[in-house]
């Protein structure tokens, strides 16, 4: 999982670079990245912007453009965030511009975008995010393995678990040993389903007992409202009534889903956020979608990324990115 997570950020000097001291818990300021510029506004931007995708990124989605609009009021964006499964077959359509997405896209959805273009889709990668398992804030688990995890949430037990059915299985004493679990979890449009499904269940089944909401907030909010319960969601969908579990890959100590845990890699549920552009080899890029790009990557942009609870890229990343737009 983690390769995949690497290969997605890709670069020889990127590890090194993302281990500076710009480093926070998700509850602290995390601080921006000083090498990256303030964004500088250009002349004769409009129209209209459409991003269909992700629900993980409809918050972000939401607050850039909000603040590209404060630059370019003649801009109409719309944003419509159901799923990262619905961002393919958007962009293959032209329906969206934008395809905000919580997992990369399959070989099967980048084929039927090469099969339409001629070529494959870009993946901008806008932020970093550590894919949490929530319980209620009252709940005194300590830590989690993978293989509880896994035992917790699926039935096939292709990560090595064994049934938990109960938070006794889960190492607690007292009252809480008898207690069942009770699961919530996000529908199988959603990114973070699918993340979540290959990372920490090994591809196998989902319980049948897991609630499936339509969306993060739902999925937090649920776990908040439920002293047995447990989720799994973005961090950025962090509030006061849940708490994010510290996760083990392999029981060798436990890692909080923190920044510093996420670019090392010691956190095992370790994500970027992407946002798919159609991006034509040889041919200028769309100037709306570009600038909004490039919003996203500057100082202003990233400072949206903190202030919606995820994480920023740093320097080195925004250069690489800034390059595809090129």
């Amino acid at each position: 999982m983690q390769k995949r997570l690497w290969s997605l950020m890709a670069g020889a000097s990127l590890v090194a670079s993302l281990l500076a001291p710009q480093q926070a818990s998700a509850q602290d300021a995390v601080k921006i990245d000083p090498a990256i510029p303030a964004y500088k506004s250009v002349s004769g931007i409009s129209g209209n912007l459409n991003s269909i995708g992700s629900d993980t990124l409809n918050n972000l989605m939401t607050l850039w453009a909000e603040g590209f609009k404060k630059m370019y009021p003649n801009v109409n964006i719309q944003i419509e965030g159901k799923g990262s499964s619905t961002a393919p077959p958007a962009l293959i359509e032209g329906t969206a511009q934008l395809g905000p997405m919580s997992r990369p896209m399959r070989g099967t959805e980048i084929d039927g975008f090469e099969a339409k273009y001629g070529y494959k889709p870009t993946p901008l990668r806008t932020s970093l995010d550590s894919l949490a398992v929530f319980v209620h804030k009252d709940n005194p688990v300590k830590g989690l393995t993978l293989a509880q995890v896994d035992g917790m949430f699926s039935k096939t037990f292709r990560c090595k678990g064994t049934e938990v059915k109960t938070w006794g299985q889960a190492g607690l004493d007292g009252s809480w040993a008898g207690a069942p679990l009770s699961l919530y979890g996000r529908n199988s449009a959603s990114g973070t389903y699918g993340f979540f499904k290959e990372n920490a269940l090994c591809n196998g089944d989902y319980k049948d007992t897991v609630k499936e909401q339509p969306g993060s907030a739902s999925v937090v909010q649920g776990v908040s409202e439920d002293r047995n319960g447990a989720g799994y969601s973005g961090i950025g969908y962090t509030t006061s009534g849940v708490r994010a579990v510290p996760l083990s890959k392999d029981g060798g100590g436990f890692s909080s889903a923190t920044y510093e845990n996420v670019v090392s890699g010691k956190y095992p549920l370790s994500r970027a956020l992407l946002v798919y552009i159609n991006r034509a080899p040889g041919a200028a890029l769309d100037p709306l979608v570009k600038e909004f790009a490039k919003f996203i990557f500057s100082k202003e942009g990233q400072e949206i990324v903190v202030k919606d609870g995820y994480y920023p890229l740093t320097a080195a990343i925004i250069k690489e990115e800034l390059a595809k737009l090129e």
